[in-house]
């Protein structure tokens, strides 16, 4: 099984932001009263007065005004296009992405790629998440919880908060402008 980060890994940027973009051309009048709010969130969050928790579920506060499920079908659509071709070109049928963005926005994107999925849990008719955000740790965790004694070969992502996964993988990828590199300091990762 290889494992992948998904946002800036095998999607070339960030899904949430650009669902959020999306959302805000399509809905208006759902997301732009909720700015001045996710704009003091986000103030708290480079502060360290919050937590990327609350972060988002204050960015996706406008979902109850929409069909969230459909519209995260919709992006797709328009936005599949972003999936690096280098991951095509590799994708397997065991693959499983790794994601802190929300659950129902990739599982149509996962389901298209005939890939599992393990993202973070949040209601799309409310916007709140439902347990953690799957970062960090917590990506290690969701793993072996959904995979018990599961063994990942190789492990893909953009960012070195993902370290805590790479240490599980055979071979870990570091993830920059499409092109997987190797992971820095791979000798610490052996287990």
């Amino acid at each position: 099984m290889n494992t992948y980060d998904f946002d800036q890994t095998i999607y070339r940027r960030d899904s949430s932001v650009d669902f959020y973009l999306y959302c805000l051309r399509r809905f208006p009048h759902l997301v732009l009263p909720t700015i001045p709010k996710s704009l003091v969130a986000a103030l708290a969050y480079k502060r360290g007065k919050t937590d990327t928790k609350r972060l988002k579920e204050q960015l996706f506060s406008f979902l109850p005004g929409l069909d969230a499920e459909a519209e995260a079908e919709r992006f797709w659509q328009t936005h599949e296009s972003g999936i690096g071709r280098w991951y095509l070109e590799q994708k397997q049928d065991d693959d499983l992405i790794l994601s802190a963005s929300p659950e129902f926005l990739l599982r149509p994107i996962a389901r298209r790629l005939g890939a599992a999925l393990i993202a973070t849990p949040m209601d799309p008719a409310t916007g709140k998440i439902l347990g953690k955000n799957c970062h960090d740790a917590e990506k290690v965790r969701r793993f072996y919880e959904a995979y018990p004694g599961a063994h990942t070969e190789r492990f893909y992502s953009d960012s070195l908060s993902d370290t805590p996964m790479a240490r599980l993988a055979d071979e870990a990828f570091l993830v920059k402008n499409a092109k997987p590199g190797p992971w820095p300091n791979r000798g610490e990762q052996e287990t």
